[in-house]
């Protein structure tokens, strides 16, 4: 038998926790002593504690993981609702990290505004390209919807080309449509050289080319583009033209650190 702050320091917590935990009904000493009030504990009953910390600690009220160990599940039942707990928790935490890189871009997008030289942005025409291309769906253009899908697109993308042996010839093109649901589509496709082929588990598309872009290069992630994007909007307006379209992407440099790609926005333009 273990005294009540011996069994603390056995299961890494606090004293009052074990009083608290006493006091719910979660975790009863195994002995009281009838004079002295002296709570004890057996080993045994680490089992339990180590139940009622790792349910806490994925965010489960006292009153739920009650509930959950007086079903008696089975430690492998036990450990399946860890793992689904565990995934909501790490996806709810990739999403406050693309919010909280979303929130440093304004920042950046406040910070810098007034910065970028007029000389930053080219005038030019974009010559009509072939890609093979994935497409996918997002539910906005912010950065924290597009990311997750245009990533895994690229991702599928090389490694179908790789099985159907095609091998790149140019960099990597991205631009969106706006789909008839309100969602945005978007398009991840690497320049080939290659005709279309019902054996392809990928398309084959021409891209047509751009008559007037407004064009600038952004360098570093595209998660913190917003800065880049916005400058080139205002030179656009400021110099007598209109976008009819979203802005291509064409990733110059792609490296293994997000902060060294280096990424030229094409954006199709008119004459205001």
């Amino acid at each position: 038998m273990f005294t009540i702050g011996e069994f603390a320091r056995h299961g890494r917590v606090s004293v009052r926790m074990l009083r608290h935990y006493d006091a719910l009904g979660l975790l009863r000493p195994a002995r009281v002593d009838a004079h002295s009030g002296y709570r004890s504990y057996e080993a045994a009953q680490l089992s339990r504690l180590n139940r009622i910390v790792a349910l806490r600690d994925l965010g489960f009220s006292l009153g739920q993981i009650g509930s959950i160990l007086d079903e008696k599940l089975t430690a492998e039942e036990l450990r399946g609702m860890l793992r689904l707990r565990r995934a909501e928790l790490e996806t709810a935490a990739a999403a406050a990290v693309r919010r909280l890189a979303g929130v440093e871009a304004r920042l950046r997008t406040i910070e810098s505004e007034g910065r970028m030289s007029a000389t930053d942005v080219v005038l030019k025409s974009v010559p009509a390209v072939r890609v093979a291309e994935l497409s996918g769906s997002a539910a906005s253009f912010e950065p924290a919807d597009i990311g997750p899908v245009i990533q895994p697109l690229y991702e599928e993308l090389c490694r179908r080309l790789d099985a159907a042996g095609v091998v790149p010839t140019g960099p990597g093109i991205a631009w969106y449509e706006d789909a008839p649901d309100g969602t945005i589509t978007v398009h991840a496709g690497l320049q080939a050289g290659i005709e279309p082929s019902p054996a392809y588990d990928f398309t084959v598309t021409d891209l047509p080319p751009l008559d007037t872009a407004a064009t600038v290069v952004h360098r570093g992630d595209m998660d913190a583009v917003l800065p880049t994007v916005q400058a080139l909007a205002a030179w656009i307006d400021e110099n007598g033209y209109r976008s009819t379209g979203y802005a291509r992407e064409l990733y110059l440099e792609v490296h293994e650190s997000h902060a060294d790609w280096v990424t030229e926005l094409q954006e199709p333009v008119t004459p205001a």
